[in-house]
């Protein structure tokens, strides 16, 4: 393979793949988003051309993909979380068929389960939820938001911490109860992980202060955290 679209995880450097990491390791053009660890870019070793997508467009990144791997290059796009979830890596995959350039895919964990498992939240549970809802919420106005009030289970907002405030102000004006247990993740999985939960009318104001980008959860699946995370921890404590 000449390009590999790799999935860095949800920050935590130490949640990439094992695949992931070797051909970081194995890199002579690496490609970086902003958010990913740097500890992970510094995982590629001496003469590796570290190039980061600050400042560059999504055109501009395919463009440098293809370039690198027509001349047989070992590059490797590094994404944070999975390519294909939210992470635009199908744009990338198709440029790549385009221009007839070999690459392979290598999936990372994406933060739509691990951000929420590290603040204490399942997104499914027996009796709780059965279904999960992921969606980005950075475009707020634009949302189905009828419809996501309709949805039963968890929704999961990417992109959400920015524009909790509104998109709780329209769950509810849609039906979705303003009591429904609601939780922001800031920094997720990394020691800084900022958690704050409410109920979906109050969220926005309880998160305003909340470090974006931030990952936004919806549903009853949120009062779990109170019996895994503040409880569990009290229980140690004494």
């Amino acid at each position: 393979m000449t390009v590999s679209l790799v999935g860095a995880g949800p920050g935590d450097p130490e949640l990439i793949t094992l695949r992931g990491l070797a051909r970081v390791r194995e890199a002579e053009v690496l490609v970086y988003d902003r958010l990913v660890a740097s500890e992970l870019v510094d995982e590629a070793p001496p003469g590796c051309a570290r190039i980061s997508r600050e400042g560059l467009s999504q055109d501009d990144i395919s463009a440098l993909l293809v370039a690198h791997g027509r001349r047989g290059r070992s590059v490797v796009r590094l994404k944070g979380g999975d390519p294909f979830v939210f992470g635009r890596g199908g744009e990338e995959a198709l440029a790549l068929v385009r221009a007839r350039v070999p690459f392979e895919i290598v999936p990372g964990v994406s933060s739509l389960a691990s951000v929420p498992q590290a603040a204490g939240i399942p997104v499914t549970h027996r009796g709780v939820s059965q279904a999960v809802t992921a969606f980005a919420a950075n475009d707020v106005e634009t949302l189905d938001v009828a419809g996501l009030a309709r949805v039963p289970g968890t929704l999961v907002a990417f992109m959400g911490g920015a524009v909790v405030e509104r998109l709780a102000e329209r769950l509810i004006e849609h039906g979705k109860p303003a009591s429904t247990p609601a939780a922001v993740v800031s920094n997720g999985t990394l020691e800084e992980q900022v958690v704050v939960v409410a109920p979906l009318g109050a969220i926005g104001a309880a998160a305003r202060e909340a470090p974006t980008p931030a990952l936004v959860v919806v549903g009853e699946v949120v009062a779990l955290r109170e019996a895994l995370v503040e409880t569990a921890a009290h229980a140690l404590a004494v």
